[in-house]
């Protein structure tokens, strides 16, 4: 079953119509990485402590979906690699995103929406309760918490606990296909075979913490958000949400441009760095 949903969601992001640049039907993502995690995974408690309270237990997600005492077996994870050509153009940016990038931004997200929704009704069809965390009426995002700004599910937590990469300098997942992506996940109540975590630390993939070396997405931040202390996440909301979105939107025909100057032209960009 395990290759079996792997298959359905990277025929899901090959075909899809709304899955490529209108003008010229290339692709926003490669191929996808998927990745499993047990509900009970002790990750998902601990989650609790290192980003609050107010973050979901995919039990409590069930439960919220389904009705108290629907119990969750599994949480899928994907990644959706950026494509070379959309970071190649973002890696000539020194203070807005380009084009490709926020496009990919905007509508490439949207079609991860769509591929959320997929996955949950094609479980359905097999017979499995289903829900996705980003779509369940309930989500939100909290601005100021002591983590900063943070929501009620992770994505990037859900896909390291499902062995998909480690967390990085300016927050993001360091993948093996870098750390320029999207990531999405679904709960359910069918049970799977947990990926293996492979790395022995949760910033095992940042050469920052791995090697105290780099720090290359320091320089590449127009919001002077990040520091060898780490990702000040309400400076760098306040850009990607405000000052980018202000200054192109418009301009791209988008309404949300994300950044991505910090995920381009670094070693990480595309792989984990040696």
């Amino acid at each position: 079953m395990e290759e079996r949903i792997r298959a359905m969601i990277g025929r899901f992001v090959e075909e899809s119509p709304t899955g490529r640049f209108p003008e010229d039907g290339q692709p926003y993502f490669d191929e996808p990485l998927v990745g499993y995690a047990a509900a009970d995974d002790q990750l998902f408690d601990d989650y609790k402590r290192i980003i609050g309270p107010f973050h979901r237990t995919p039990h409590e997600v069930m439960e919220i979906g389904f009705g108290t005492g629907v119990r969750a077996a599994s949480v899928i994870s994907w990644i959706l690699p950026i494509t070379q050509p959309t970071r190649e153009s973002n890696r000539r940016e020194t203070l807005y995103p380009s084009q490709a990038w926020a496009r990919t931004r905007n509508f490439g997200e949207q079609l991860n929406t769509a591929l959320r929704r997929h996955v949950t009704e094609w479980l359905a069809e097999q017979g499995h309760r289903a829900v996705a965390p980003q779509l369940e009426a309930t989500w939100r995002e909290y601005a100021d918490t002591p983590a900063g700004r943070a929501s009620t599910w992770s994505e990037r937590h859900a896909a390291y606990a499902a062995g998909l990469g480690t967390f990085s300098l300016n927050d993001a997942l360091i993948t093996p296909r870098g750390i320029a992506h999207r990531c999405g996940s679904v709960i359910t109540d069918l049970p799977l075979a947990p990926s293996t975590l492979p790395y022995p630390h949760h910033y095992h993939n940042c050469l920052h913490y791995r090697k105290k070396s780099c720090g290359a997405c320091i320089a590449r931040c127009p919001a002077g958000a990040i520091s060898k202390q780490g990702h000040d996440k309400d400076a760098c909301s306040r850009y990607v949400y405000g000052t980018a979105v202000a200054a192109v939107a418009e301009q791209f025909g988008v309404t949300q441009t994300g950044c991505g100057l910090c995920q381009t032209k670094v070693p990480c960009e595309g792989g984990i760095p040696a």
